[in-house]
């Protein structure tokens, strides 16, 4: 991409995106460019850069409702709202660290974007979740607003959600109204120390399946565990339960907990200023992080599969066989992935998922970090059946059809 253009705000992003269908060229859609490296590799004519369209421009903390335009550091909003005791329930991942980028760097914009979200998740919903309105400009050049200021103003298509994830591939976010949460008044995590990975993904089910409001319930086995400062002096794998709450009902519920799970192995719990530290290293996936600066096209490459929870162990299994290393979050329906060198064996990772029955329950693995090669070269996220492509396609034509935004950094051709 030899050009640059950084419009200043939404009538200058309509013009730029008209003046690209008129030329036939090609814009790849950027807020910080903190998660360039995600996706299919693509060469576009122009980066249409939206770091410019920064600021908060609502918060109302007693209507739990933010709004910001696109290019707003996701830190800079994470900050305001922890002023008010008040957070971004769905724990947004920076990417910075995993890519080789200085941490603190992603943009609203780029959240939505790709629809991230924490160690929250299975409790507290994806971004795609929080999201109420926006404004955004389609690859037909046309501005349009969507969703509005309460959940109530979301009727017919609900475009927040629906464009949430869609990588900059339909339409460029100019400014986003999410909602947030207060933030819980302290945290402990029990840990349950010892457990192998699938012995670890039954202590989770229960947990998670219990009375006693887990947000968070994660396995790290112990060569991984010794990466991480919170729990790096252990010398064991770590079956984390976060709880959230007063102190009260935190002590009560992590009793019951010991209660129910104290049969499974031996018990440890973080206190609040260790738990922050350990749910922080694990959402960034800290312990596979890139130096600042790193080279990814020789890094270990990285993958992200969803399945079942109970089906993660059975995929960690067939790739630690390979000589990988990996993690597990969401009560084990999340795998972190490390291969053991820059080749991303994406045969062997999207057949795990197929064999532990992925492939019929939804499951799904995403290429996170790979060369620019090889992310040219295959599938980044999960090849899509007929129905959902066609949905997909048809969605491009609706927004873009010239083919102007990023295309095809989900799909070739999309």
């Amino acid at each position: 991409m030899s050009d640059r253009l950084c419009p200043r705000d939404e009538a200058e992003v309509v013009e730029t995106i008209r003046w690209a269908v008129s030329q036939g060229r090609t814009l790849d859609v950027a807020g910080s460019r903190s998660k360039a490296a995600l996706g299919r590799h693509i060469q576009t004519d122009v980066t249409l850069e939206l770091s410019a369209l920064s600021g908060v421009t609502l918060y109302e903390p007693e209507e739990l409702v933010l709004s910001a335009k696109a290019g707003t550091r996701v830190a800079e909003i994470e900050a305001l709202v922890a002023a008010s005791n008040q957070m971004l329930a769905f724990e947004p991942m920076d990417f910075g660290p995993l890519l080789g980028q200085p941490a603190g760097g992603g943009t609203l914009g780029g959240l939505m974007a790709c629809n991230l979200a924490g160690p929250r998740r299975p409790s507290a919903g994806a971004a795609r979740d929080h999201a109420l309105g926006l404004r955004a400009v389609s690859g037909r050049g046309e501005a349009f607003k969507a969703g509005g200021r309460v959940v109530k103003n979301v009727t017919g298509y609900d475009l927040p959600r629906g464009l949430a994830g869609s990588h900059g591939t339909f339409a460029a976010f100019t400014e986003l109204t999410i909602k947030v949460l207060p933030r819980p008044e302290t945290v402990e995590t029990l840990l349950i120390l010892g457990l192998d990975d699938a012995a670890a993904a039954g202590a989770m089910s229960a947990a998670v399946g219990s009375y006693y409001d887990v947000s968070g319930a994660a396995h790290v086995p112990a060569d991984i565990a010794a990466l991480m400062p919170a729990v790096a002096g252990i010398g064991k794998s770590v079956t984390a339960l976060r709880l959230e709450g007063v102190q009260p009902s935190i002590l009560h519920r992590r009793g019951k907990l010991e209660a129910l799970l104290g049969p499974r192995g031996e018990l440890s719990f973080l206190d609040a200023v260790a738990s922050l530290a350990f749910w922080r290293a694990l959402r960034d996936v800290e312990p596979f992080a890139l130096p600042d600066g790193g080279n990814l096209d020789t890094a270990r490459a990285i993958w992200r599969v969803s399945v079942a929870p109970m089906q993660g162990s059975a995929i960690g299994a067939v790739v630690r066989e390979a000589g990988a290393r990996c993690f597990y979050d969401w009560a084990g329906g999340l795998v972190w992935i490390e291969m053991p060198a820059a080749e991303p064996h994406a045969g062997l990772v999207r057949g795990a998922v197929a064999a532990a029955g992925g492939g019929q329950s939804g499951g799904h693995a995403t290429l996170i970090r790979a060369s620019a090669p090889a992310r040219a070269a295959q599938d980044v996220f999960q090849p899509l059946d007929p129905i959902t492509g066609a949905l997909v396609r048809r969605m491009k034509d609706g927004f873009d059809p010239a083919r102007v935004l990023s295309p095809g950094r989900m799909y070739a051709g999309v």
